[in-house]
């Protein structure tokens, strides 16, 4: 079995969680057996919802509090009506408003606010309970109630204290009992005092032998206790961002990212490290060799793959530049919304369509508008982008860390030149200068206003000097060492050593 240990996951996720689903879909094309372990707690969302979202199974999610419990991963299926069942024979008004559903239990200043999962269902992801205009409890349910919260007054705020996880039937599997930032759980026969035991206690429960492998995707404060607990198995140690800090970093001592510290430090009992490029997989043995005097084994193997090259069946839109990513601040949209403007001024008939979703979504609304290119510059929104890129002549990107990049994996599958800032790894990987693009060179010395021109100038270039046929077809080219058959093969070399 292989495990793969994570936090969180959101609607808006980021690479790591499009990497692991991407890695599920290869690890179930060769007839791997995986679980994808999530620990953070998800009280406005049903975890299978946002898992299922992305590609993954309900079979191979393990989520630590439903782990304890009989109750499966599944997605909302508790309805109004089951909900109403349990009101026995009390009197109630009902009103809605779209996903929220309000009942008045008359004469007894009680009333509950349920929650629907869209404004057009009858099936609840929670209810609240509100007495005497206290909220006292919440009750979260799949196809049955998974846990309740409980809730006290305190400086006029509902304060959290209890959380009590249930089985299928109703009875209590185990509490958690939380005091501000102090947290504890009670089991019928075991306590633990705090959530890194909780931890240790399910990487204990799958009992892991030599046969099975354990990926960190993501850990904080969990690496020790998960290792500690992990018994015989082999530990991979995914590495999805840059791994070091430059400005911290001399002849004599290296500052590695803190994701990774403690990871690094126990090299010699990791089996592997997994990078997703070859350069940062020859930057990172150099440095272990330098500053640890170690040799670990690190393999690449990119974290997403492409089932076929993409062609386009009518002429691509012609100027027409896309990008893809969260709608976050370090993706430095707002530079491509710039850039593009000033960009236009020389190719009138220039585009820009910007996909995806996140928190920057309504300050890049307001610069669009500002700008007055909403007619040339559109914010598109989340979509399943698989036949997307191939309607556009050319991928930008203005982000200026990469891990790997699977927009730009995407985006070369579909033949499209590429524009980005020379900065590890994915533009480094994806775009050769020249041939299928251009890397900007960019330093900390170069203020925005300078980076945008950069941007502008080299979108200028591309449609005005370049042979984009040419450029399209090396991009094709190089897309080929992407394809599923050959990060599958990848995969099966790895695990084949490592069991």
């Amino acid at each position: 079995m292989i495990y793969n240990f994570n936090l969180g996951i959101g609607w808006a996720s980021s690479g790591v969680e499009y990497a692991q689903a991407y890695r599920a879909g290869v690890l179930r094309r060769i007839g791997q057996e995986a679980k994808f372990i999530f620990t953070d707690m998800f009280p406005q969302d049903n975890i299978e919802h946002m898992t299922a979202n992305i590609g993954f199974l309900d079979s191979e999610i393990i989520w630590l509090y439903t782990f304890f419990t009989d109750c499966k991963i599944a997605p909302v299926t508790f309805t109004l009506d089951r909900l109403e069942a349990t009101f026995a024979d009390r009197e109630f008004s009902f009103s809605r408003e779209g996903i929220r559903v309000k009942y008045d239990f008359s004469g007894t200043n009680t009333y509950y606010m349920a929650y629907m999962i869209d404004d057009q269902s009858d099936r609840v992801h929670r209810v609240e309970m509100v007495s005497n205009g206290y909220l006292v409890r919440k009750d979260y349910f799949t196809y049955c109630r998974i846990y309740s919260e409980y809730y006290a007054p305190l400086d006029n705020q509902a304060h959290l204290y209890q959380r009590r996880f249930y089985n299928e039937d109703g009875s209590v599997a185990y509490d958690e009992i939380t005091d501000n930032d102090s947290v504890m759980y009670q089991f019928p026969d075991r306590f633990f005092c705090s959530k890194k035991e909780l931890v240790g206690y399910l990487i204990s429960c799958l009992q892991l032998t030599k046969r099975d492998t354990l990926i960190f995707d993501r850990t904080m404060n969990f690496a020790q206790v998960v290792m500690q607990n992990a018994g015989s198995a082999r530990i991979g140690i995914a590495v999805h961002a840059d791994h070091f800090s430059v400005n911290n970093t001399d002849d004599e001592n290296i500052l590695w990212n803190n994701f990774y510290e403690y990871a690094f430090s126990q090299h010699k009992h990791v089996s592997f490290y997994l990078v997703s490029t070859d350069a940062q997989n020859r930057l990172l043995k150099e440095q272990f060799q330098k500053y640890a005097n170690a040799l670990p084994d690190i393999v690449t193997i990119p974290v997403g793959s492409l089932d076929e090259l993409k062609h386009p069946k009518k002429e691509r839109v012609r100027h027409s530049l896309i990008t893809a990513s969260r709608l976050a601040g370090e993706k430095h949209i707002d530079w491509l919304i710039e850039a593009v403007v000033e960009a236009r001024k020389i190719i009138g008939d220039l585009t820009l369509d910007i996909y995806g979703k996140g928190g920057e979504e309504v300050r890049l609304q307001a610069l669009i508008a500002e700008r007055k290119c909403d007619e040339f510059i559109h914010l598109k929104g989340q979509q399943k982008m698989d036949e997307v890129y191939k309607d556009y002549e050319a991928y930008v990107s203005a982000s200026l860390s990469e891990g790997f990049g699977l927009t730009l994996m995407e985006a070369v599958g579909s033949g499209l030149p590429i524009i980005g800032f020379d900065v590890p790894y994915g533009n480094q990987t994806f775009i050769d200068h020249g041939k299928n693009g251009y890397k900007i060179p960019v330093s900390d010395m170069m203020d925005k206003k300078e980076r945008v021109q950069k941007l502008a100038e080299s979108i200028i270039h591309l449609f005005t000097k370049a042979n984009l046929k040419k450029f399209c077809q090396y991009s094709y080219q190089k897309a080929r060492t992407y394809l599923t058959v050959e990060v599958e093969k990848g995969w099966i070399n790895l695990l084949n050593r490592t069991i």
